[in-house]
């Protein structure tokens, strides 16, 4: 039913692209990434705009992970109705904060999400709550890290149960650390070996939004990061015209 969650539960990396209004969508979700992310919170796209591209995944093999704009209840909501199998939430920075979301992100008695019907790719059930019960167990559920505040309280906050991947802003936590966009500062990396050890002792899987200039896909996941996204557009173009130079012409 949630096959990155499946993924990272067996240990796995799973990496994943950016989705937007725009991307191509069909091509992409089907293209070899496990996930497809789409940003709501620093891009001029409403959720409910994102349904059509949604609509589109089902039966892809990528699944749609949505990041809101804020820990909003009615935000998760919308992002969920219109089929998101995970739930991004940026600056999270207390254990209250990330159990507000969680609460948002599942059904009753679990949490306090409104139900509008199903939504999404969870399977057919005989009754309504197996489809709850299903959704609630298998979303995944990711804060996301940004701050110092929120590196003080790393302990506190993964110790709210429900969270599947603590996601790093790359971009957000160095400017917080003091090292602006400074990504190969050993203040900034070592912060990063330390969420990445406090998320092993609890069996969470640390993210990063995006492999930040300067470190490797391959050291993230030296230092224990199993879930993160690359660009896409580099490799297309280098496909296209590797085919184009294979033609004698």
């Amino acid at each position: 039913m949630n096959v990155v969650k499946d993924k990272l539960k067996s240990g796995q990396t799973v990496i994943g692209t950016a989705g937007n209004i725009g991307s191509e969508i069909n091509f992409l979700a089907n293209a070899g990434y496990d996930f497809l992310q789409f940003d709501t919170q620093h891009t001029p796209v409403e959720i409910k705009a994102l349904a059509p591209k949604l609509a589109s995944m089902r039966g892809k093999d990528a699944i749609p992970i949505i990041r809101v704009g804020d820990n909003q209840q009615d935000q998760i909501c919308y992002a969920l109705d219109i089929g998101a199998k995970g739930i991004v939430v940026p600056m999270v920075n207390s254990r209250e904060e990330a159990a507000h979301m969680v609460k948002c992100c599942k059904y009753p008695l679990d949490g306090i999400r409104s139900s509008s019907g199903p939504h999404g790719e969870w399977g057919e059930y005989d009754t309504y709550r197996e489809y709850m019960d299903a959704v609630n167990e298998q979303l995944l559920i990711i804060p996301m890290l940004e701050t110092r505040e929120a590196l003080n309280d790393i302990d506190d906050i993964l110790s709210v149960d429900g969270i599947d991947v603590l996601l790093v802003g790359p971009s957000d936590l160095s400017i917080n650390l003091d090292v602006p966009l400074d990504y190969t500062s050993s203040i900034y990396q070592d912060a990063l070996k330390t969420i990445a050890a406090a998320c092993a002792k609890v069996g969470v899987a640390p993210g990063m939004y995006f492999v930040p200039e300067g470190i490797s896909p391959e050291q993230l996941i030296e230092w224990g990061f199993r879930y993160f996204t690359l660009p896409w557009t580099d490799w297309a173009t280098g496909g296209i015209r590797n085919g184009l130079d294979a033609i004698n012409r």
